[in-house]
């Protein structure tokens, strides 16, 4: 069974080259080869695409314990490590089927089946993606929502609690937005005349998800100690490396050309278009947040700069597939600049400490790149069903308006599930550290031992 793919793929381009003759069998089995050629290029290209996606874990491991204290970096990377472990079991186990079941009437709400991956045939091609390839590529956007909260929560949320909120997201919370829009479920049923919902690689369905977790549960579990002054001032709390924080940034740049390309779920020629759209938004990005922040507070702030890469990547994941590079280039330098005016918000005016900015990268930059396509549609991205649907070219307010109503949707459910959530763990599992735990550092109040260790230390047995 293990080789039936590469056998077929291997039978089906020698069939081409005897059937490409004039001696050759019919048109029909010519075409028959070739369909199974591409949907094995297809398979293979879904998977790289996933590996991709899947090496984005380490970027937010790295972004993450850059932009916060080194007492702390061992929990960091505790978290992301089980945000894979736990998140990619959860969704097999339960999110895949909630996500892509076959509906149970209640469709419109989740889907129902599936779960393990019972019944599928994991080796079978004949429709596409192989069950084995599409679960593979879709739990490793699972796992990537779960992580965008965890910078949002770090230094002070308990361990154990904070696994429980991973389960029970990639399990439920996320899965259920997934089948509202991915899945055929309530959002995708919209419409508004001939305008119908567009996310083409997630910024709504993945990263605002994230978001929003992140805000309300920074929101819960409160600030960290010494964030604000007895007046409500903030305080900076500055991260201890600012090169871990930017080599996170370029892997998740580079992770992304998996993350919005390998959303084709094809090995054509829209993956190298949608490729050059990712790559102009970040870019973008870095120049948008870079000249606000600049102008702001006189000096180019560099993990400012790395915020508002991340930013421009989140902001195109939606429209990478139908806006022009022009389009993506504007959509990722406001993405930039919206960073820069949300960071300070989230603190100053909500007083909410967000450690990473993960609300205002991957919430409001996901929220944006959404609703921009209602301003800059110009391709059909197998979503919209037809070209020029963008205002900007003509297309009217209709989608914009879907847009919109997409996000509105969305947040309120995320938020309203993730207060349920938050506060339910708070009160039966405790959501935060004690002070002289958070003061000495998760490291070795969590962990048994610090992540950094600069000088040999010996321990009795």
């Amino acid at each position: 069974m293990k080789r039936k793919l590469l056998l077929a793929a291997v039978g089906a381009v020698g069939a081409i080259l005897i059937f490409a003759g004039p001696a050759g069998a019919s048109d029909d089995d010519s075409e028959a080869a070739a369909q199974v050629v591409q949907a094995v290029l297809d398979n293979i290209w879904v998977f790289i695409a996933g590996i991709l996606v899947f090496f984005m874990q380490a970027g937010f491991a790295m972004l993450e314990a850059g932009l916060t204290r080194s007492k702390n970096v061992g929990n960091i990377m505790a978290k992301n490590l089980f945000d894979a472990g736990i998140g990619i079991l959860a969704f097999f186990l339960v999110g895949y089927g909630l996500a892509y079941g076959a509906d149970s009437g209640s469709g419109w709400f989740m889907g129902w089946g599936s779960f393990a991956l019972s019944g599928a045939d994991l080796f079978d091609i004949s429709g596409g993606l192989s069950p084995a390839t599409d679960f593979f590529f879709q739990a490793v956007f699972a796992a990537t929502a779960v992580t965008i909260a965890s910078g949002a929560l770090a230094e002070r949320t308990k361990f154990s609690t904070y696994l429980v909120f991973s389960l029970l997201t990639t399990a439920i919370i996320y899965p259920i937005v997934v089948h509202w829009t991915w899945g055929g479920g309530l959002i995708s049923k919209i419409n508004i005349g001939d305008a119908v919902y567009s996310d083409f690689a997630g910024s709504t369905i993945v990263h605002s998800v994230g978001g929003w977790l992140g805000l309300v549960g920074a929101a819960v579990v409160g600030p960290r100690i010494g964030k604000y002054a007895a007046d409500g001032t903030p305080r900076k709390i500055p991260g201890h490396n600012i090169t871990l924080t930017i080599l996170g940034v370029f892997i998740l740049w580079f992770g992304w050309f998996g993350f919005n390309p390998g959303s084709e779920l094809a090995a054509d020629s829209w993956v190298m278009f949608v490729a050059l759209n990712t790559m102009l938004a970040a870019a973008a990005g870095v120049i948008g947040a870079s000249a606000l922040g600049w102008l702001k507070s006189g000096v180019p702030d560099v993990a400012m700069a790395g915020n508002g890469a991340l930013a421009g990547l989140v902001g195109i994941t939606a429209g990478c597939g139908t806006m022009t590079p022009w389009g993506a280039i504007i959509t990722g330098l406001v993405a930039g600049m919206i960073v820069v005016v949300v960071l300070p918000f989230v603190e100053r005016v909500l007083k909410i400490d967000d450690p990473v900015g993960a609300f205002a990268v991957h919430g409001a930059c996901g929220m944006w790149g959404t609703v921009a396509i209602g301003l800059f549609a110009k391709y059909d991205d197998a979503f919209l069903g037809r070209e020029d649907a963008g205002l900007f070219y003509g297309g009217g307010l209709d989608q914009l308006a879907v847009q919109a109503l997409m996000v509105v949707i969305v947040a309120a459910w995320t938020v309203t599930a993730g207060f349920i959530l938050f506060r339910g763990l708070k009160a039966v599992m405790g959501l935060r550290v004690s002070a002289e735990e958070e003061m000495a550092g998760l490291d070795v109040s969590e962990h048994g031992g610090p992540g950094f260790t600069f000088d040999d230390i010996v321990t009795g047995g």
